[in-house]
């Protein structure tokens, strides 16, 4: 993933050019206001600008959305009280040379109320509307082809994708640094000897200009084709609402992930330094997918599996073995999974992802848990650094795991081929559709198996978390999972007694299917338990949430089973997975299925349907638990640590 714009020295140390030796201060001139200083005037005035925008739609952004909201509108004041505004945010359609005014009459606050609204408390948005809004070039005025919408940080009136630029890495810096309280926008206004807050058309910057109009072609790229297509209608004009807040806020988190690679562009197509002469339309810009919809996502799992009381498994008080972290693309693509202590390669969780190209939130259960055994993780883990590593790559229909352990030397014959990742792979994945994957794995000439997709649990809708499956070395198959032909599997509502109430909130199991699983020549009759259901907080209540969990599966082992610290004779083993209580705030209909922690225990009797799911038993071989976040908060983490100063 790319991270901020901790741009090098050589890339960024910018003079500016055209008017001679320019101050580090920001220009103030009598025809423009920047921002940096201010004496209440009506109306509020400022400019947009690409080149100089005319027939943009421009707005403050009162309630903090990014769209532009009708009146009335209602405000908090710092005293506590309600002001509502009749005509709803200032705004208007800007004219030539981009000039904007905003009428801000009604931020006269009564007395009564309090102080009043002040202009500079707001950022700025812009919108620039396809076929309509006109860019002011030297060649004459030109309609800009693809919407784009700018912002400028509370207090600056030119609004740029500059400007834009350096609001969001303000944004991303008060995200990630609350210890520095109130962030300055000016301390993120200066990047390299660039200042992003100017008006680089007046004072005639070739260069910001050029990074300015690349980077106006990489936000239009990123808005939504329907977005795009309502805006260039005859009616669109700007003041529809299309975007959520997160989705705004993504726009800006991925223009600061990738401004560096636009800026770099630019610089290459500048020959001889000559900005001038820049084709902003022609420059090669990165192609990147986003994800609006803010999805939760997995990003990380920490792995108990060792004991300081036990030289065996299972058992009490596990400590942690091994931690997993989960890499995205801006698109919520699953890029790589690494692992700190040892992690287990699962074929069929590699399926799983296959299925839908590696998008998590399409999943309907984040990850199904997976834990190596090997006595290696806790000392590993206990090292540091990252051990362990799988990386997608979706366009070429590969998968890669690295290791630099020993961890699977005895359950999977594979040992690291460099001491160090990155280097060769000991196992590739690869497939041409979702119906097969096949596993190499290095240095064992003979072993390619392929994992074949069989029946899925019938009657659940949607993703069933598992699938059925055949892992296939030539002819010979190794280990299969088939859902038995029975239709529907036992199906029952939550069970009352006297002594144990339905509790709706809690979890149930509510529908149970037969697997035969084979090892080998061995076949095992086994069961799936889920809760299959739906829910809604009352009777009253429309908004209902289908409940579909893996309560508990089993999972055939004999190479687990072999390890000297693992109890386990028939290497029958079953994962018991817990889920947060149904009536909590954070369960939501996008994260009702979400694993919360899992046990991998000995394989035992099935439930019977109908009965509420027992609390953990605490005596296990591995524990695990589960960390998610939105979309956006893990890019803003992960811009977090590379924040130029």
């Amino acid at each position: 993933m790319k991270r901020l714009l901790s741009l090098s020295v050589p890339l960024l140390t910018l003079m500016l050019a055209g008017c001679g030796e320019e101050s580090d201060q920001l220009p103030v001139d009598g025809r423009d206001f920047d921002g940096v200083s201010y004496s209440k005037p009506t109306p509020y005035s400022g400019r947009v600008i690409d080149g100089y925008l005319r027939n943009a739609r421009v707005w403050l952004d009162l309630d903090g959305d990014g769209q532009y909201s009708k009146g009335p509108l209602e405000v908090s004041l710092a005293s506590g009280e309600t002001y509502t505004l009749a005509n709803g945010e200032p705004t208007a359609m800007t004219v030539a040379g981009g000039r904007f005014e905003l009428d801000i009459t009604e931020f006269d606050v009564p007395d009564t109320l309090g102080k009043d609204l002040d202009p500079r408390d707001y950022p700025l948005f812009a919108l620039a509307l396809p076929g309509k809004t006109l860019e002011e070039t030297r060649n004459g005025e030109v309609a800009v082809a693809r919407a784009y919408l700018m912002s400028a940080s509370p207090g600056v009136t030119n609004v740029t994708p500059l400007t834009t630029l350096a609001r969001y890495r303000a944004v991303v810096g008060n995200s990630i640094s609350p210890e520095l309280g109130t962030v300055s926008p000016e301390r993120y206004a200066d990047l390299g000897g660039l200042n992003l807050l100017k008006d680089y058309v007046l004072s005639s910057d070739d260069r910001a200009h050029a990074y300015a109009r690349a980077l106006a072609r990489f936000m239009a790229s990123q808005i939504p084709d329907d977005y795009n297509a309502l805006l260039a209608e005859r009616s669109g004009d700007g003041t529809e609402r299309f975007l959520s807040s997160e989705s705004v806020k993504l726009l800006g988190i991925s223009l600061v992930q990738n401004a560096a690679e636009v800026m770099q562009l630019v610089d290459a197509a500048a020959t001889g330094g000559n900005y001038a002469n820049v084709d902003a339309g022609a420059v090669g810009l990165p192609v990147v997918p986003i994800e609006l919809s803010n999805p939760v996502l997995l990003t990380g799992v920490t792995i108990a599996a060792h004991s300081d009381r036990s030289s065996t498994l299972p058992a009490r008080d596990l400590s942690l073995s091994a931690e997993l972290v989960f890499d995205y693309s801006e698109g919520g693509q699953l890029l790589s999974v690494s692992s700190r202590g040892c992690m287990e390669p699962s074929l069929p969780e590699v399926m799983r992802l296959v299925k839908v190209d590696g998008d998590m939130a399409a999943l309907n259960t984040q990850w199904l848990p997976a834990a190596a055994l090997s006595d290696q993780g806790q000392e590993l883990y206990e090292q540091g650094g990252v051990h362990e590593r799988i990386v997608f790559d979706w366009p070429n229909k590969r998968a890669y795991f690295d290791t630099v352990t020993l961890c699977h030397k005895v359950t999977r014959g594979i040992e690291p081929d460099s001491t160090e990742l990155d280097g060769s792979a000991e196992i590739e994945w690869s497939w041409t559709d979702g119906s097969a994957v096949v596993e190499t794995v290095s240095g064992q000439p003979d072993k390619v198996i392929s994992l074949v997709v069989e029946n899925s649990p019938a009657e659940l809708k949607g993703d069933s978390q598992v699938s059925g499956y055949r892992i296939e070395s030539g002819e010979f198959v190794e280990r299969s999972v088939i859902f038995k032909a029975a239709a529907a599997g036992d199906v029952c509502d939550p069970a009352r007694s006297d002594d144990e109430p339905v509790v709706p909130e809690n979890a149930y199991v509510t529908r149970l299917f037969g697997a035969t699983l084979s090892e080998e020549a061995n076949e095992y009759d086994r069961i799936y338990e889920y809760d299959d259901r739906r829910y809604s907080s009352s009777d009253e209540s429309p908004d209902e949430l289908q409940v579909q969990r893996l309560l508990k599966y089993p999972v055939q082992n004999s190479a687990a089973a072999s390890l000297a610290r693992v109890d386990s004779v028939d290497g029958a083993f079953q994962w018991h997975l817990s889920y947060p209580a149904l009536g909590h705030d954070d369960v939501t209909a996008e994260t009702v299925n979400y694993i919360h922690q899992a046990e991998l225990r000995r394989a035992g009797a099935a439930s019977t349907c109908g009965v509420p799911v027992q609390e953990r038993a605490g005596v296990a071989f591995a524990q695990l638990s589960y960390v998610y976040k939105t979309l956006a908060d893990y890019l803003i983490q992960g811009l977090g640590g590379e924040v130029s100063e």
